[in-house]
């Protein structure tokens, strides 16, 4: 099995791709997914992301308001390294149990669902391949926009908070351009599957662990056998 970082910009289309990916049987682990979920109340991350910015970004439900949270962020890149810090560590653990529950029911390849992979560039040396979902600009302001009910500044202001698409272009294995209509996306996301499911990349992994495993087993074996005779 190996792994493949899944990542775009805001309202470029990556869900879509995921969704075509998920149609497909794939394996695919969403850390906006995780993120959410570890910020849960009985969390410590909760705990430590109140305390750093404020009863003022809770719900009357006493959960996080992402939307309030957001805000504050995109306007202090000082505080959305803080809450990095803090969440990025918990997301991580997570996402490693969920790899390794997919490598044992046998899949070829996960797909982590990445949306900063590029920008904080701390995971991408386990990628053996990466893929960038790309969008036009006009369309991605469009898209942003419409989805969010956003002012064209304030959109604008968003997109420009994150690495540009163009440059992500450029650290991607692979890029699949979501401005035109579904049908020619999914085309691409099928060709990229197909490609990726003929890989033999998944052999090495296999064989690596299968060999860990087999001298870890004649450890225990030899160790029995030294202490029962």
């Amino acid at each position: 099995m190996f792994l493949v970082g899944l990542s775009g910009g805001i309202a470029s289309g990556k869900s879509t791709v995921v969704a075509v990916f998920r149609e497909l049987g794939c394996a695919v682990i969403d850390a906006d997914v995780i993120a959410r979920q570890v910020v849960q109340p009985r969390f410590l991350a909760y705990q430590q992301i109140v305390h750093n910015f404020g009863s003022e970004i809770l719900l009357e439900s006493g959960e996080i308001n992402r939307e309030a949270l957001g805000n504050i962020i995109f306007s202090h890149p000082e505080k959305r390294q803080l809450l990095n810090a803090i969440t990025h560590p918990k997301i991580q653990k997570e996402m490693l149990k969920q790899i390794f529950k997919y490598f044992v029911l046998g899949y070829r390849y996960v797909i982590l669902d990445i949306p900063l992979l590029f920008e904080t560039n701390t995971l991408t040396k386990f990628m053996k391949h990466t893929v960038l979902v790309y969008s036009d600009p006009q369309t991605q302001l469009s898209r942003l926009m419409k989805r969010n009910g956003l002012a064209q500044a304030e959109a604008e202001a968003r997109i420009a908070s994150q690495l540009p698409l163009d440059e992500k272009c450029k650290l991607a294995d692979h890029v699949i351009d979501n401005s035109g209509d579904w049908e020619s996306t999914r085309r691409e996301v099928l060709r990229l599957h197909s490609q990726l499911e003929d890989s033999l990349d998944f052999l090495l992994v296999r064989l690596v662990a299968v060999t860990a495993v087999a001298g870890i087993g004649g450890l225990v074996c030899f160790l029995l056998r030294h202490f029962l005779s």
